[in-house]
């Protein structure tokens, strides 16, 4: 899952993203309406973490912008007031959710995971293949039925290659899913985090290259 923290105190900002990141989260951080406008155009995200009183371009206008290109992007909606009349007012411009500050993490990361959910095809909570499993709910991978200790990014890795269903994953579509725009030879990364990730599950190999094309899970 991809995640667009938009909230103008840096502070909170980085402690949300940071909070989502421990559970295999991909997020990016903006601190303006301006500057999330500019990452929603280049970057596709589950979920947008939305501060509705943002400086530069308000945060209904980039609910609205949101909904009036169509994006599949989920909107939770963050306020400092939890007035009936701000809670109508911030879902009539098209957010999915909407959470008042101050919020507890646990609740914050549950509400994302529920609106990660609705922007994806709906597929079971436990997704296997060729003896391989990841549980989303816990957070658990398994091969053979054995527990598999996976950091936060090959866990991430993991999964979006199962949810492929055997095709072919492009590099450039792991760094989509997995990686945050501020990391250094992303490109590196992904070849790194495989080779981990294959050591981790063992023999026989299971995650197959595909030269000039990307990676896929065997064992259909």
């Amino acid at each position: 899952m991809r995640v667009l923290v938009v909230e103008d105190e840096e502070v909170l900002a980085e402690m949300i993203a940071e909070g989502l990141r421990r559970d295999a989260i991909a997020v990016d951080v903006a601190h303006d309406g301006r500057m999330a406008l500019e990452k929603l155009r280049f970057g596709a995200y589950d979920v947008l973490v939305l501060d509705r009183d943002l400086p530069g371009v308000h945060g209904d206008g980039v609910c609205r912008r949101v909904v009036s290109q169509g994006l599949l992007t989920r909107v939770l909606m963050l306020t400092a007031s939890g007035t009936v009349r701000n809670r109508v007012d911030g879902l009539g411009v098209g957010a999915d959710d909407y959470l008042t500050k101050p919020f507890a993490h646990e609740e914050l990361l549950a509400r994302v995971l529920a609106l990660g959910r609705r922007a994806r095809p709906t597929l079971p909570p436990v997704i296997e293949r060729g003896g391989v499993s990841v549980d989303t709910a816990r957070r658990l991978a398994l091969r053979d039925g054995r527990p598999l200790p996976l950091s936060r990014t090959e866990f991430a890795v993991l999964e979006v290659l199962l949810r492929a269903e055997g095709t072919v994953v492009s590099g450039d579509d792991l760094i989509e899913e997995v990686w945050e725009e501020q990391t250094s030879y992303r490109t590196n990364a992904v070849r790194v985090t495989l080779s981990t990730l294959r050591a981790k599950l063992g023999d026989p190999p299971v995650i197959e290259t595909v030269p000039g094309a990307g990676y896929r899970m065997g064992g259909g």
